[in-house]
């Protein structure tokens, strides 16, 4: 494709190109030299799960290698220690080797869900950071200011509030600008709070004689909360591998107002057919339940199938919207070991059939009035509940469970 023609593809969905100009020039000399542009993603694996959140800059590395450019996906084992402190008002916890890999072959697996496998290098950045000196890491610190660095928004607002900053934090924007020279990156993405750190990565190449890379910044996906960025430690998160029913659920879930934007960064949708449904909401000749539907569909389709979509599709009508229960809910076995008479209390309950996480979530859920026992509303969290096989233990809209006892 021309210059053009990549950089209207490219373009479309992105926050910021720093700078455009970059870019252009970069698939230009891409053209006259027949030799694909370095382009990189770095995913520290801080969680296990890949959302709809992340897979809005991983469509955008498929369109790049749909281009015919080279795509590094930049596993952070090392910089994954310490963290991003991007959007964290406190210093992250450091996580153990052990988990981090853990987290990092789920990343891969499930990345490799929207990328092509055939033409992804997947990279871990312990390769290269590791082998560094102390002498190395000295250098490195040698090329930027403490000032510059507090004029990153969450170091200068700790600053100010008198809350600690750790040293070692400092460290994570060089270690991920360091990935962009041992692998002489010509782009790098990310989401638009990344933009500190992959311009700090402009800075850093020019410091070591490579061509600073383009930055192109995705727009963040707001949670099902519609408020705050989607997170997994948030719970307002669709992982991409979730059943579908499970998907389609929390997507019908999500408030009217960010509807659009969830079509427009979650969706493959043309232009022209997610505009044409903007105007149909407005106009009042689509009823926003419908427009969701749509949604649904469209994304279950995108990480499963048309059938798997429809299928997700009928379960919502039968559970919500004919008061019914889903084909399959998942068997829960409690032993009598457990039990007093037959009995045990709700909170434990819930917890044993994982369906919520402590004991203190189960008395909340209780209490608010969210729980059910084959229909019937459990009101007291402090009471012992009997239990037997075949109840229907409900939580919530979307949370099942059958008590089998053993």
């Amino acid at each position: 494709m021309t210059v053009k023609e990549q950089m209207d593809i490219l373009r479309k969905g992105c926050a910021e190109i720093i700078s455009e100009e970059d870019l252009e020039s970069k698939l230009a000399q891409s053209i006259k030299t027949g030799r694909p542009l370095r382009v990189k993603l770095g995913l520290d694996p801080s969680a296990p799960d890949i959302h709809l959140g992340h897979a809005v800059v991983l469509r955008k590395m498929r369109e790049f290698q749909e281009l015919g450019h080279e795509v590094f996906l930049v596993v952070g084992d090392f910089t994954g220690r310490i963290g991003d402190p991007s959007g964290k008002s406190v210093t992250r916890p450091q996580l153990s080797m052990e988990k981090i890999m853990e987290n990092a072959r789920t990343y891969q697996e499930q990345a490799l869900k929207i990328l092509d496998p055939a033409h992804t290098h997947t990279v871990f950045n312990g390769e290269w950071l590791s082998k560094l000196t102390f002498e190395d890491v000295i250098n490195l610190a040698s090329k930027y200011t403490v000032a510059r660095m507090l004029e990153r928004e969450e170091f200068r607002d700790r600053f100010h509030e008198e809350r600690p900053i750790y040293i070692h934090e400092f460290f994570y924007p060089f270690m991920q600008a360091y990935d962009s020279i041992a692998l002489d990156i010509d782009v790098e993405l990310g989401g638009t709070d990344q933009k500190f750190n992959i311009l700090f990565g402009r800075t850093l190449q020019r410091e070591f004689d490579q061509a600073p890379q383009v930055a192109i910044l995705m727009p963040i996906l707001v949670g099902l909360d519609g408020v705050k960025k989607m997170s997994k430690s948030l719970g307002n998160y669709v992982g991409i591998t979730e059943d579908p029913q499970e998907s389609y659920g929390k997507i019908m879930s999500i408030p009217d107002e960010v509807m659009m934007t969830y079509y427009e960064l979650a969706t493959r949708l043309p232009e022209d057919d997610i505009e044409a449904i903007g105007k149909k909401l407005v106009s009042g000749e689509l009823h926003p339940r419908d427009a969701k539907r749509r949604l649904a569909r469209e994304i279950v389709s995108l990480y499963h199938s048309h059938e798997a979509a429809l299928e997700a599709e009928e379960e919502f009508d039968t559970v919500f919207l004919e008061g019914g229960l889903p084909e399959n809910i998942r068997d829960v076995t409690i032993s009598t070991e457990h039990l007093v008479s037959g009995r045990i209390w709700g909170p434990r309950l819930l917890v044993m059939a994982d369906l919520a996480s402590s004991n203190s979530e189960a008395r909340r859920l209780i209490e608010q009035g969210a729980v059910t026992i084959d229909g019937e509303k459990v009101l007291a969290s402090d009471e012992d509940l009997t239990v037997r096989s075949g109840m229907i233990v409900r939580v919530g809209k979307r949370r099942f469970a059958r008590i089998q006892v053993n």
